[in-house]
C-alpha cells in the first residue's frame, strides 16, 4: 500500500487507486494513515467527521464507512496473493487499525527522516543533515492534505507536519550555511522571507547568508525591514536573540556562531514554572 497526504490525498494497494470520492470516507483513510499500525477509537473517528455533535446514526455510518474502504481494497487486491482486505483494515477493541508499513505513508517516513536529520544535525554532520532533511521535504508536494476538511484530529495532524516541515527547512538551510552553501540557499531564503514575514528564525538565516556573501549592509538592511514589520503588525521588537546577531555582524563577529549558540542563549530570562503533574490519567475511550 502507499498512502501520500503531503499534498493532495492519494492512496493506492497494489498500483489501484483506493481514495474514495466522498469526503467522509476519505477523512477516516487519511487519519487511519496518519495513525499507521495504531488502533483509532470509533469515537476519534467521530469526532472528526461531525464534531462535538454526531448523529445517532454515527456507529452505522463509520461501518459503512469502514466496509466502504474494505470494498475498495479488495477489489484492488483482486484475489492475488498477500493481505486480505480485513487484515489491511482490521477492527480492534473499539476501533479500526491500517495495518501499513510507515515508510509507505509519506508523512511518517518525513517524520522518520526529518528525525535522523535533526540528529545528524546535532552530532555536527552537516552534510548528512542537509541530505537527510532535503529527502525528508522532498516528499511534499503541496499543503498536507489540501484536498480534505480538516476535522478535530486531522487539523491537529496537519499542524503538526507543516511545523515539522518549517522545522525542517530551517535546519536545512542552516545546515547548508554551515557547509558554506550561502550562494545557493539566498535566492531561497529571500523567497521564504516573503512567504513568513514576521517569522524571525528565517530572516535570521537570510541575514546570515547576505553576511556570509559579504553583503553585510543587506544583511544589515533585511534586519531593519523585518524590524519594521515587527512593529507596524504586531507592536513588538525584534527578539534579543536577533538583536544579538544584528549586533554581531555591526561587530564583524561570526554570525552563524552567534544564532546557532546553545539554546539557554537563545532564549534569556527566567526559567518556565513547572506544569503541574494531572492528578489522574484521562479515561480510556469506549469500546463499540
Amino acid at each position: 500500500m502507499l498512502i501520500r497526504v503531503l499534498g493532495t490525498l492519494h492512496a493506492e494497494t497494489a498500483g489501484v487507486p483506493i481514495v474514495p470520492s466522498a469526503a467522509k470516507p476519505r477523512q477516516i483513510l487519511a487519519l487511519l494513515a496518519l495513525n499507521g499500525r495504531r488502533i483509532v477509537p470509533v469515537p476519534d473517528l467521530m469526532e472528526e467527521v461531525w464534531g462535538s455533535d454526531p448523529p445517532r446514526s454515527a456507529t452505522t455510518t463509520i461501518q459503512t464507512y469502514i466496509l466502504q474502504l474494505r470494498r475498495r481494497l479488495r477489489l484492488a487486491l483482486d484475489d492475488g496473493p498477500g493481505p486480505r482486505d480485513k487484515e489491511l483494515l482490521a477492527t480492534r477493541h473499539g476501533g479500526y487499525l491500517l495495518d501499513v508499513d510507515r515508510s509507505d505513508v509519506d508523512a511518517l517516513e518525513f517524520d522518520r527522516l526529518a528525525h535522523r536529520g535533526h540528529a545528524a544535525y546535532e552530532t555536527g554532520d552537516m552534510a548528512g543533515a542537509s541530505g537527510l532533511l532535503s529527502s525528508a521535504l522532498a516528499l511534499w508536494r503541496g499543503p498536507a492534505l489540501a484536498d480534505l476538511p480538516h476535522g478535530r484530529h486531522l487539523a491537529i495532524e496537519v499542524t503538526r507536519l507543516e511545523e515539522g516541515r518549517l522545522g525542517a527547512l530551517e535546519r536545512r538551510i542552516a545546515a547548508d550555511l554551515r557547509l558554506g552553501r550561502h550562494n545557493e540557499v539566498l535566492g531561497e531564503l529571500c523567497a521564504l522571507r516573503g512567504r513568513y514575514p514576521l517569522y524571525e528564525n528565517l530572516h535570521a538565516l537570510l541575514m546570515i547568508a547576505l553576511y556570509q556573501d559579504g553583503r553585510s549592509s543587506d544583511a544589515l538592511i533585511a534586519f531593519k525591514r523585518l524590524r519594521g514589520t515587527l512593529v507596524e503588525e504586531l507592536g513588538l521588537e525584534p527578539s534579543p536573540h536577533l538583536a544579538r546577531l544584528h549586533r554581531a555582524i555591526l561587530r564583524g563577529e561570526n554570525a552563524l556562531d552567534v544564532w546557532s549558540g546553545p539554546a539557554a542563549e537563545r532564549v534569556p530570562g527566567p526559567a518556565a514554572a513547572p506544569v503541574a503533574e494531572s492528578a489522574a490519567a484521562p479515561a480510556g475511550a469506549p469500546s463499540t
